[in-house]
């Protein structure tokens, strides 16, 4: 631990002594560390749908987000939607690069390394021959994503070593460079 972290509980905006506090209450309760986040969605019509997210389990009970999240998705016009919302693929970067960015503030301040900006870009290519189903070589999803972090702060090493550390600790980079099941039930 940082003489930095330990002087004062903020740092870069996060409270570092509550996050000591819960690194230590997870290593001393592991079962802690269970978490199941849920969303419901609902189609509205055509491609345009709606989630909402609200509850969720975690530190050994059900909890609420302090307001219920609404998230519309569409298609654009030239993927015949009405362009209400983003597409789903394109809130995949989204949550890619606030998962990385989410991660890298609280490292950073946990190894009292300052930053003064942060900011991301995020592409992804997609060939639309494998969604529309016309040719089976070619997969459904991205073909490649690519992220770009423009930092200011501290010692440059320090920041690129701090950027290193959230994609290693990332659960959304994880969940897209590694395979997860998911299974899919149908009622009717």
């Amino acid at each position: 631990m940082s003489t930095t972290a330990t002087e004062s509980p903020m740092h870069n905006g996060v409270d570092t002594a509550t996050l000591f506090a819960t690194l230590d209450a997870v290593a001393a309760n592991p079962d802690l560390a269970k978490f199941q986040f849920r969303a419901t969605n609902r189609w509205v019509s055509g491609t345009h749908n709606r989630s909402t997210i609200h509850g969720f389990y975690g530190a050994g009970q059900e909890l609420n987000h302090r307001e219920t999240a609404t998230i519309d998705a569409d298609h654009p016009e030239v993927l015949v939607g009405a362009d209400h919302a983003p597409t789903p693929v394109e809130y995949l970067l989204h949550a890619l690069a606030a998962c990385l960015t989410s991660g890298l503030a609280n490292i950073a301040a946990v190894r009292g390394v300052n930053l003064t900006s942060v900011e991301s870009t995020v592409e992804g290519d997609i060939d639309l021959l494998g969604i529309l189903g016309l040719s089976d070589g070619v997969r459904n999803g991205y073909q490649e994503i690519r992220v770009s972090f423009r930092l200011e702060g501290d010692d440059p090493d320090k920041l690129r070593q701090v950027v290193e550390q959230s994609r290693l600790r990332s659960a959304v980079y994880d969940i897209i460079t590694n395979s997860v099941p998911v299974s899919i039930e149908v009622r009717t």
